[in-house]
Protein backbone atom coordinates (compact mmCIF):
# COMPACT_ATOMS: atom_id res chain seq x y z
CA UNK A 1 0.00 0.00 0.00
CA UNK A 2 1.83 3.46 -1.04
CA UNK A 3 1.47 6.32 1.30
CA UNK A 4 -1.30 8.01 0.80
CA UNK A 5 -0.55 11.44 1.59
CA UNK A 6 3.16 10.97 -0.17
CA UNK A 7 2.38 13.16 -2.96
CA UNK A 8 0.63 16.15 -0.49
CA UNK A 9 4.19 15.94 1.97
CA UNK A 10 6.75 16.19 -1.07
CA UNK A 11 4.55 18.22 -3.88
CA UNK A 12 7.86 19.09 -5.97
CA UNK A 13 9.43 16.72 -8.87
CA UNK A 14 12.70 16.14 -8.44
CA UNK A 15 15.11 14.49 -10.85
CA UNK A 16 19.03 14.12 -10.67
CA UNK A 17 20.91 17.52 -11.42
CA UNK A 18 22.82 17.04 -15.05
CA UNK A 19 27.14 17.91 -14.94
CA UNK A 20 28.37 21.72 -15.71
CA UNK A 21 27.95 21.94 -19.68
CA UNK A 22 31.39 23.12 -19.56
CA UNK A 23 32.48 19.94 -17.88
CA UNK A 24 30.78 17.19 -19.24
CA UNK A 25 31.46 18.72 -23.15
CA UNK A 26 34.77 17.52 -22.09
CA UNK A 27 34.32 13.83 -21.69
CA UNK A 28 31.96 11.39 -23.18
CA UNK A 29 30.29 9.97 -19.56
CA UNK A 30 27.03 10.22 -18.45
CA UNK A 31 25.67 13.65 -17.82
CA UNK A 32 23.44 12.90 -14.54
CA UNK A 33 25.10 13.96 -11.39
CA UNK A 34 24.60 10.65 -8.45
CA UNK A 35 20.93 10.94 -6.96
CA UNK A 36 20.55 10.07 -3.29
CA UNK A 37 18.46 7.63 -2.15
CA UNK A 38 16.97 9.63 0.73
CA UNK A 39 16.14 11.93 -2.01
CA UNK A 40 14.55 9.02 -4.20
CA UNK A 41 12.99 7.31 -1.54
CA UNK A 42 10.59 11.00 -1.15
CA UNK A 43 9.81 10.97 -5.18
CA UNK A 44 8.76 7.13 -4.51
CA UNK A 45 6.35 8.16 -2.24
CA UNK A 46 4.75 10.47 -4.61
CA UNK A 47 3.43 8.01 -5.89
CA UNK A 48 -0.40 7.94 -5.18
CA UNK A 49 -2.74 5.13 -3.59
CA UNK A 50 -4.92 6.23 -7.23
CA UNK A 51 -6.93 2.74 -7.53
CA UNK A 52 -6.60 2.52 -11.30
CA UNK A 53 -2.75 3.07 -12.09
CA UNK A 54 -3.06 4.19 -15.35
CA UNK A 55 0.82 4.46 -15.63
CA UNK A 56 0.32 0.47 -16.79
CA UNK A 57 -1.55 1.37 -19.63
CA UNK A 58 1.31 4.03 -20.60
CA UNK A 59 4.35 1.56 -20.46
CA UNK A 60 4.05 -0.97 -23.08
CA UNK A 61 5.91 -3.49 -20.37
CA UNK A 62 3.13 -3.28 -18.27
CA UNK A 63 5.78 -2.66 -15.55
CA UNK A 64 4.31 -2.65 -11.99
CA UNK A 65 5.00 1.19 -11.31
CA UNK A 66 3.46 1.60 -7.98
CA UNK A 67 4.28 -1.92 -6.31
CA UNK A 68 8.27 -1.24 -6.84
CA UNK A 69 8.09 2.56 -6.20
CA UNK A 70 6.22 1.78 -2.68
CA UNK A 71 8.44 -1.23 -2.17
CA UNK A 72 11.54 1.82 -2.53
CA UNK A 73 9.83 3.68 -0.23
CA UNK A 74 9.97 1.58 1.98
CA UNK A 75 13.59 0.59 1.80
CA UNK A 76 13.20 -3.10 0.35
CA UNK A 77 15.53 -2.66 -2.58
CA UNK A 78 15.60 -6.84 -3.06
CA UNK A 79 12.09 -6.79 -3.61
CA UNK A 80 12.00 -4.05 -6.15
CA UNK A 81 13.55 -5.30 -8.49
CA UNK A 82 12.20 -8.85 -8.28
CA UNK A 83 9.28 -6.99 -9.55
CA UNK A 84 11.03 -4.73 -11.72
CA UNK A 85 12.65 -7.39 -13.56
CA UNK A 86 9.26 -9.21 -13.24
CA UNK A 87 8.17 -7.29 -16.40
CA UNK A 88 11.41 -5.71 -17.88
CA UNK A 89 14.84 -7.88 -18.61
CA UNK A 90 16.71 -4.36 -19.04
CA UNK A 91 15.72 -1.81 -16.75
CA UNK A 92 19.03 -0.09 -16.93
CA UNK A 93 18.49 0.43 -20.87
CA UNK A 94 15.03 1.88 -20.97
CA UNK A 95 15.37 3.84 -17.45
CA UNK A 96 17.99 5.75 -19.33
CA UNK A 97 16.70 6.01 -23.05
CA UNK A 98 13.01 5.63 -22.76
CA UNK A 99 11.12 8.73 -23.06
CA UNK A 100 8.64 7.83 -20.02
CA UNK A 101 5.13 7.60 -21.76
CA UNK A 102 4.36 6.13 -18.18
CA UNK A 103 4.82 9.48 -16.79
CA UNK A 104 2.63 10.88 -19.14
CA UNK A 105 -0.15 9.35 -17.72
CA UNK A 106 0.49 9.38 -14.25
CA UNK A 107 -2.44 10.36 -12.14
CA UNK A 108 -0.76 12.81 -10.44
CA UNK A 109 0.07 14.28 -14.00
CA UNK A 110 -3.75 15.45 -14.02
CA UNK A 111 -2.68 18.70 -11.82
CA UNK A 112 0.86 18.35 -10.20
CA UNK A 113 4.21 17.46 -11.65
CA UNK A 114 4.13 13.28 -12.10
CA UNK A 115 6.32 10.99 -10.23
CA UNK A 116 9.65 10.33 -11.13
CA UNK A 117 8.71 6.66 -12.57
CA UNK A 118 11.90 6.79 -15.08
CA UNK A 119 14.44 7.84 -12.11
CA UNK A 120 12.71 5.21 -9.93
CA UNK A 121 13.66 2.36 -12.16
CA UNK A 122 17.02 3.25 -12.74
CA UNK A 123 18.38 3.60 -9.29
CA UNK A 124 16.54 0.30 -8.61
CA UNK A 125 18.72 -1.83 -10.91
CA UNK A 126 21.69 0.56 -10.72
CA UNK A 127 21.40 -0.44 -7.29
CA UNK A 128 20.95 -3.60 -7.87
CA UNK A 129 24.37 -4.24 -9.64
CA UNK A 130 26.01 -2.95 -6.81
CA UNK A 131 24.66 -5.46 -4.46
CA UNK A 132 25.34 -8.27 -7.00
CA UNK A 133 21.51 -9.24 -7.42
CA UNK A 134 21.71 -9.68 -10.76
CA UNK A 135 23.36 -13.23 -11.29
CA UNK A 136 23.16 -15.27 -14.23
CA UNK A 137 19.71 -17.71 -14.12
CA UNK A 138 20.41 -20.50 -16.25
CA UNK A 139 17.49 -23.03 -17.49
CA UNK A 140 16.74 -25.97 -14.94
CA UNK A 141 16.11 -28.06 -17.74
CA UNK A 142 17.13 -27.93 -21.68
CA UNK A 143 14.25 -28.65 -24.75
CA UNK A 144 16.66 -30.00 -27.47
CA UNK A 145 14.84 -26.83 -29.58
CA UNK A 146 17.10 -24.35 -31.27
CA UNK A 147 16.21 -20.97 -31.98
CA UNK A 148 17.71 -18.22 -33.86
CA UNK A 149 17.61 -14.71 -33.60
CA UNK A 150 19.02 -12.22 -35.86
CA UNK A 151 19.53 -9.10 -34.79
CA UNK A 152 20.85 -7.97 -31.22
CA UNK A 153 19.10 -4.95 -30.12
CA UNK A 154 16.68 -4.82 -27.07
CA UNK A 155 13.79 -6.50 -29.56
CA UNK A 156 16.40 -9.65 -30.10
CA UNK A 157 17.74 -9.39 -26.52
CA UNK A 158 15.05 -9.65 -24.88
CA UNK A 159 13.97 -12.62 -26.82
CA UNK A 160 16.83 -14.42 -26.69
CA UNK A 161 17.08 -14.17 -22.65
CA UNK A 162 13.75 -15.09 -22.66
CA UNK A 163 13.78 -18.08 -24.90
CA UNK A 164 17.03 -19.13 -23.23
CA UNK A 165 15.70 -19.33 -19.72
CA UNK A 166 12.59 -21.29 -20.80
CA UNK A 167 15.22 -24.06 -21.87
CA UNK A 168 16.11 -23.67 -25.65
CA UNK A 169 19.24 -23.51 -27.13
CA UNK A 170 19.92 -19.60 -28.68
CA UNK A 171 22.05 -18.15 -31.27
CA UNK A 172 21.76 -14.30 -31.51
CA UNK A 173 23.78 -13.18 -34.88
CA UNK A 174 24.69 -9.91 -35.33
CA UNK A 175 25.65 -8.02 -38.74
CA UNK A 176 28.17 -5.45 -37.15
CA UNK A 177 31.40 -6.77 -34.83
CA UNK A 178 29.85 -6.09 -31.34
CA UNK A 179 26.69 -6.84 -29.87
CA UNK A 180 23.91 -4.19 -28.90
CA UNK A 181 22.25 -2.41 -32.39
CA UNK A 182 21.52 0.70 -32.02
CA UNK A 183 22.35 0.41 -28.22
CA UNK A 184 26.03 -0.16 -29.09
CA UNK A 185 25.92 2.17 -31.82
CA UNK A 186 23.60 4.63 -32.33
CA UNK A 187 22.82 5.23 -28.67
CA UNK A 188 26.02 8.19 -27.87
CA UNK A 189 27.96 7.31 -24.76
CA UNK A 190 27.14 10.46 -22.80
CA UNK A 191 23.16 9.09 -22.85
CA UNK A 192 24.45 5.79 -22.04
CA UNK A 193 27.83 4.74 -21.48
CA UNK A 194 28.83 1.17 -23.23
CA UNK A 195 29.34 -1.08 -19.96
CA UNK A 196 25.88 -1.36 -18.93
CA UNK A 197 25.27 -3.34 -22.35
CA UNK A 198 28.21 -5.11 -22.18
CA UNK A 199 27.21 -6.32 -18.19
CA UNK A 200 24.02 -7.50 -19.08
CA UNK A 201 25.61 -9.62 -21.69
CA UNK A 202 27.86 -11.65 -19.43
CA UNK A 203 25.43 -12.32 -17.60
CA UNK A 204 22.77 -13.92 -20.50
CA UNK A 205 26.46 -16.07 -22.16
CA UNK A 206 26.53 -17.31 -18.09
CA UNK A 207 22.69 -17.90 -19.24
CA UNK A 208 23.91 -20.23 -22.33
CA UNK A 209 23.10 -17.57 -24.98
CA UNK A 210 25.34 -17.68 -27.98
CA UNK A 211 26.49 -14.50 -29.77
CA UNK A 212 27.88 -14.25 -33.32
CA UNK A 213 28.97 -11.10 -34.55
CA UNK A 214 29.98 -10.48 -37.79
CA UNK A 215 27.93 -11.99 -39.49
CA UNK A 216 24.95 -10.83 -42.07
CA UNK A 217 22.23 -13.52 -42.31
CA UNK A 218 20.83 -13.71 -45.88
CA UNK A 219 24.32 -12.92 -46.95
CA UNK A 220 27.07 -15.27 -44.98
CA UNK A 221 24.34 -17.39 -43.96
CA UNK A 222 21.43 -17.88 -46.50
CA UNK A 223 17.48 -18.00 -45.34
CA UNK A 224 17.57 -21.82 -46.21
CA UNK A 225 20.05 -22.95 -43.54
CA UNK A 226 18.96 -20.31 -41.04
CA UNK A 227 15.59 -22.60 -41.44
CA UNK A 228 16.92 -26.19 -41.72
CA UNK A 229 19.51 -25.13 -38.91
CA UNK A 230 17.17 -23.71 -36.77
CA UNK A 231 13.90 -25.08 -35.08
CA UNK A 232 12.50 -21.29 -35.05
CA UNK A 233 13.74 -17.88 -36.42
CA UNK A 234 13.06 -14.53 -34.35
CA UNK A 235 13.86 -11.58 -36.91
CA UNK A 236 14.78 -8.64 -34.85
CA UNK A 237 16.65 -7.41 -37.07
CA UNK A 238 15.13 -3.22 -36.72
CA UNK A 239 13.87 -0.72 -39.23
CA UNK A 240 17.46 0.13 -40.60
CA UNK A 241 15.98 1.87 -44.11
CA UNK A 242 17.03 5.29 -43.45
CA UNK A 243 14.43 8.25 -44.59
CA UNK A 244 16.50 10.23 -47.34
CA UNK A 245 15.98 13.88 -48.47
CA UNK A 246 16.35 13.54 -52.44
CA UNK A 247 16.85 17.10 -53.22
CA UNK A 248 19.02 18.92 -55.81
CA UNK A 249 22.66 18.41 -54.14
CA UNK A 250 22.51 15.81 -52.22
CA UNK A 251 25.17 14.34 -53.44
CA UNK A 252 27.73 16.55 -52.37
CA UNK A 253 30.40 15.20 -49.87
CA UNK A 254 29.74 16.46 -46.45
CA UNK A 255 26.26 15.11 -46.25
CA UNK A 256 25.51 12.24 -44.32
CA UNK A 257 23.02 9.96 -42.58
CA UNK A 258 22.56 9.91 -38.48
CA UNK A 259 23.64 6.19 -38.47
CA UNK A 260 26.68 7.16 -41.12
CA UNK A 261 27.49 9.19 -38.37
CA UNK A 262 26.78 8.30 -34.77
CA UNK A 263 28.62 4.77 -34.90
CA UNK A 264 32.23 6.87 -35.62
CA UNK A 265 31.55 8.29 -32.53
CA UNK A 266 31.24 4.99 -30.17
CA UNK A 267 33.48 3.35 -31.78
CA UNK A 268 36.43 6.02 -30.80
CA UNK A 269 35.02 5.53 -27.12
CA UNK A 270 35.37 2.07 -27.49
CA UNK A 271 39.03 2.19 -28.22
CA UNK A 272 39.09 1.25 -32.17
CA UNK A 273 41.88 2.50 -34.09
CA UNK A 274 39.71 4.39 -36.58
CA UNK A 275 41.01 7.97 -35.82
CA UNK A 276 42.86 10.51 -37.95
CA UNK A 277 46.34 11.87 -37.25
CA UNK A 278 44.32 15.16 -35.12
CA UNK A 279 42.55 12.25 -33.07
CA UNK A 280 39.17 12.47 -35.24
CA UNK A 281 37.38 9.71 -36.79
CA UNK A 282 36.33 9.76 -40.46
CA UNK A 283 33.75 12.01 -40.27
CA UNK A 284 33.81 14.43 -37.38
CA UNK A 285 31.98 17.78 -37.02
CA UNK A 286 35.22 19.28 -35.34
CA UNK A 287 35.61 23.21 -36.69
CA UNK A 288 32.64 22.76 -38.62
CA UNK A 289 28.97 24.54 -39.34
CA UNK A 290 26.42 21.57 -38.67
CA UNK A 291 23.19 21.61 -39.69
CA UNK A 292 20.89 18.64 -38.46
CA UNK A 293 18.12 17.96 -40.63
CA UNK A 294 15.46 16.47 -37.91
CA UNK A 295 14.01 17.29 -34.73
CA UNK A 296 13.90 14.00 -32.54
CA UNK A 297 15.79 11.51 -30.00
CA UNK A 298 18.70 11.20 -33.09
CA UNK A 299 18.74 14.74 -34.05
CA UNK A 300 19.78 15.63 -30.53
CA UNK A 301 22.24 12.61 -30.05
CA UNK A 302 23.93 14.22 -33.54
CA UNK A 303 23.76 17.42 -31.51
CA UNK A 304 25.16 16.41 -28.23
CA UNK A 305 28.18 14.59 -30.64
CA UNK A 306 28.86 17.56 -32.64
CA UNK A 307 29.45 19.91 -29.53
CA UNK A 308 32.10 16.88 -27.35
CA UNK A 309 33.94 17.03 -31.33
CA UNK A 310 34.47 20.95 -31.17
CA UNK A 311 31.71 22.03 -33.98
CA UNK A 312 31.86 25.93 -34.36
CA UNK A 313 27.87 26.07 -34.88
CA UNK A 314 25.00 23.93 -34.37
CA UNK A 315 21.59 24.17 -35.87
CA UNK A 316 18.55 21.72 -35.51
CA UNK A 317 16.05 22.10 -38.06
CA UNK A 318 12.43 20.53 -37.46
CA UNK A 319 9.55 20.81 -40.07
CA UNK A 320 6.85 21.05 -37.27
CA UNK A 321 5.70 23.97 -35.48
CA UNK A 322 7.44 24.08 -32.37
CA UNK A 323 5.65 22.26 -29.69
CA UNK A 324 4.11 24.32 -26.60
CA UNK A 325 5.60 24.81 -22.69
CA UNK A 326 2.63 22.35 -21.65
CA UNK A 327 0.81 19.72 -22.74
CA UNK A 328 -0.91 20.65 -25.88
CA UNK A 329 -4.60 19.83 -26.14
CA UNK A 330 -4.50 17.63 -28.66
CA UNK A 331 -2.86 15.08 -26.41
CA UNK A 332 -5.15 15.08 -23.42
CA UNK A 333 -4.18 12.77 -20.25
CA UNK A 334 -3.28 10.01 -20.21
CA UNK A 335 -1.82 10.15 -23.48
CA UNK A 336 1.90 10.78 -24.08
CA UNK A 337 2.15 14.51 -23.83
CA UNK A 338 3.39 16.69 -26.86
CA UNK A 339 4.92 19.40 -25.07
CA UNK A 340 8.56 21.36 -25.70
CA UNK A 341 11.48 19.40 -24.02
CA UNK A 342 14.63 20.43 -23.41
CA UNK A 343 17.67 17.66 -23.68
CA UNK A 344 20.87 17.65 -22.23
CA UNK A 345 22.05 18.10 -25.84
CA UNK A 346 20.04 21.17 -26.08
CA UNK A 347 20.93 22.24 -22.97
CA UNK A 348 24.54 22.66 -24.40
CA UNK A 349 24.22 24.86 -26.67
CA UNK A 350 23.29 25.21 -30.71
CA UNK A 351 19.95 26.66 -32.37
CA UNK A 352 16.46 25.21 -32.75
CA UNK A 353 14.91 25.92 -36.18
CA UNK A 354 11.18 25.20 -36.48
CA UNK A 355 8.60 25.33 -39.29
CA UNK A 356 11.54 24.88 -42.05
CA UNK A 357 11.77 23.03 -45.16
CA UNK A 358 15.27 22.13 -46.71
CA UNK A 359 14.74 23.15 -50.86
CA UNK A 360 18.81 22.52 -52.01
CA UNK A 361 21.93 21.96 -50.87
CA UNK A 362 24.33 24.31 -52.01
CA UNK A 363 28.46 23.46 -52.72
CA UNK A 364 31.62 24.17 -54.61
CA UNK A 365 33.69 21.65 -56.05
CA UNK A 366 31.92 18.80 -55.13
CA UNK A 367 31.52 19.42 -51.11
CA UNK A 368 28.35 21.30 -49.35
CA UNK A 369 29.24 24.90 -48.42
CA UNK A 370 25.54 25.47 -47.20
CA UNK A 371 21.63 24.95 -48.19
CA UNK A 372 18.58 26.98 -49.03
CA UNK A 373 15.32 26.55 -47.62
CA UNK A 374 12.31 28.42 -46.28
CA UNK A 375 9.35 28.45 -43.58
CA UNK A 376 6.28 26.36 -43.93
CA UNK A 377 3.07 26.23 -42.01
CA UNK A 378 0.95 23.32 -42.16
CA UNK A 379 -2.75 23.78 -43.68
CA UNK A 380 -5.14 20.98 -44.36
CA UNK A 381 -2.90 18.15 -43.49
CA UNK A 382 -0.54 19.23 -45.59
CA UNK A 383 3.19 21.84 -45.54
CA UNK A 384 2.54 24.96 -47.36
CA UNK A 385 5.43 27.14 -48.00
CA UNK A 386 5.40 31.17 -46.25
CA UNK A 387 5.97 33.86 -49.18
CA UNK A 388 8.96 35.72 -48.29
CA UNK A 389 10.40 33.47 -46.13
CA UNK A 390 13.45 31.86 -48.19
CA UNK A 391 16.78 32.00 -46.72
CA UNK A 392 20.49 30.76 -47.25
CA UNK A 393 22.63 28.80 -44.19
CA UNK A 394 26.44 27.62 -44.33
CA UNK A 395 26.94 24.34 -43.77
CA UNK A 396 30.27 22.06 -44.17
CA UNK A 397 28.46 19.26 -42.26
CA UNK A 398 24.97 18.67 -43.23
CA UNK A 399 23.23 14.96 -41.09
CA UNK A 400 20.21 13.54 -42.19
CA UNK A 401 18.33 12.50 -39.00
CA UNK A 402 14.61 11.68 -40.27
CA UNK A 403 13.91 8.64 -39.07
CA UNK A 404 13.50 5.40 -40.81
CA UNK A 405 11.06 3.62 -43.38
CA UNK A 406 11.31 0.28 -42.21
CA UNK A 407 13.29 -2.66 -42.64
CA UNK A 408 15.72 -3.63 -45.16
CA UNK A 409 14.31 -5.85 -47.96
CA UNK A 410 17.60 -7.19 -49.88
CA UNK A 411 18.86 -10.32 -48.27
CA UNK A 412 17.33 -11.98 -45.45
CA UNK A 413 13.91 -10.35 -46.06
CA UNK A 414 13.46 -11.43 -49.87
CA UNK A 415 15.00 -14.71 -49.66
CA UNK A 416 12.71 -16.10 -46.89
CA UNK A 417 9.85 -14.70 -48.94
CA UNK A 418 8.02 -12.79 -45.99
CA UNK A 419 5.05 -11.48 -46.66
CA UNK A 420 5.06 -7.35 -45.70
CA UNK A 421 2.62 -5.32 -44.27
CA UNK A 422 1.07 -2.13 -45.85
CA UNK A 423 2.96 -0.12 -44.27
CA UNK A 424 6.14 -1.77 -45.50
CA UNK A 425 6.87 -3.88 -42.59
CA UNK A 426 7.19 -7.13 -42.01
CA UNK A 427 3.83 -8.69 -41.80
CA UNK A 428 2.47 -10.87 -38.64
CA UNK A 429 -0.72 -12.16 -37.23
CA UNK A 430 -1.52 -11.55 -33.45
CA UNK A 431 0.75 -14.15 -32.09
CA UNK A 432 4.35 -12.35 -34.07
CA UNK A 433 4.53 -15.21 -36.30
CA UNK A 434 5.73 -14.00 -39.85
CA UNK A 435 3.66 -15.37 -42.89
CA UNK A 436 6.71 -18.40 -43.02
CA UNK A 437 5.82 -21.55 -40.72
CA UNK A 438 8.39 -21.08 -37.41
CA UNK A 439 9.77 -17.25 -38.23
CA UNK A 440 8.50 -14.70 -36.19
CA UNK A 441 8.94 -10.88 -35.87
CA UNK A 442 9.61 -8.56 -32.99
CA UNK A 443 10.60 -4.92 -32.66
CA UNK A 444 10.70 -1.87 -35.23
CA UNK A 445 11.53 -4.70 -37.81
CA UNK A 446 7.33 -5.56 -37.99
CA UNK A 447 6.58 -2.48 -35.79
CA UNK A 448 7.88 -0.09 -37.80
CA UNK A 449 9.83 2.92 -35.62
CA UNK A 450 9.03 2.80 -32.09
CA UNK A 451 10.25 2.83 -28.44
CA UNK A 452 12.54 1.02 -26.29
CA UNK A 453 10.18 -0.44 -24.45
CA UNK A 454 7.87 -1.49 -27.42
CA UNK A 455 11.19 -3.52 -28.71
CA UNK A 456 11.20 -5.55 -25.12
CA UNK A 457 7.66 -6.23 -24.38
CA UNK A 458 7.36 -7.23 -28.42
CA UNK A 459 11.02 -9.50 -27.48
CA UNK A 460 8.97 -10.78 -24.47
CA UNK A 461 5.62 -11.62 -26.13
CA UNK A 462 7.50 -12.90 -29.46
CA UNK A 463 9.54 -15.42 -27.20
CA UNK A 464 6.82 -16.46 -25.20
CA UNK A 465 4.65 -17.44 -29.13
CA UNK A 466 7.90 -19.26 -30.00
CA UNK A 467 8.10 -21.45 -26.84
CA UNK A 468 4.63 -21.95 -27.16
CA UNK A 469 5.08 -22.71 -30.90
CA UNK A 470 7.93 -25.24 -30.01
CA UNK A 471 6.49 -26.90 -26.68
CA UNK A 472 2.78 -26.63 -27.47
CA UNK A 473 2.32 -24.27 -23.97
CA UNK A 474 4.77 -21.65 -22.40
CA UNK A 475 5.37 -19.98 -18.88
CA UNK A 476 6.62 -17.17 -20.40
CA UNK A 477 4.64 -13.79 -20.17
CA UNK A 478 3.60 -11.81 -22.96
CA UNK A 479 2.96 -7.87 -21.88
CA UNK A 480 1.29 -7.50 -24.90
CA UNK A 481 -2.57 -7.86 -25.93
CA UNK A 482 -2.89 -9.12 -29.89
CA UNK A 483 -5.17 -5.85 -30.39
CA UNK A 484 -1.40 -3.62 -29.79
CA UNK A 485 0.22 -5.97 -33.12
CA UNK A 486 -0.12 -4.57 -36.49
CA UNK A 487 -2.21 -7.16 -38.83
CA UNK A 488 -0.95 -8.41 -42.24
Amino acid sequence: MADPRGFLKFTHRETPKRRPVDLRLKDWDEVYEEFSQDTLKEQASRCMDCGIPFCHNGCPLGNLIPEWNDLVRTNRWRDAIERLHATNNFPEFTGRLCPAPCEGSCVLGINQDPVTIKQVEVEIIDNAFREGWVVPLPPTKLTGKTVAVVGSGPAGLAAAQQLTRAGHKVTVFERDDRIGGLLRYGIPEFKMEKRHIDRRLDQMRAEGTEFRTGVNVGVDITAAQLRSEFDAVVLAGGATARRDLPIPGRELDGIHQAMEYLPWANRVQLGDPVIDAEGQPPITAKGKKVIIIGGGDTGADCLGTSHRQGAVSVHQFEIMPRPPETRADSTPWPTYPLMYRVTSAHEEGGERVYSVNTEEFLGENGRVTGLRGHEVVMKDGKFEKVDGSDFEMEADLVLLAMGFTGPEREGLLTDLQVEMSDRGNVGRDDAFATSVPGVYVAGDMGRGQSLIVWAIAEGRAAAAAVDRYLMGNTALPAPIKPTAVPQR
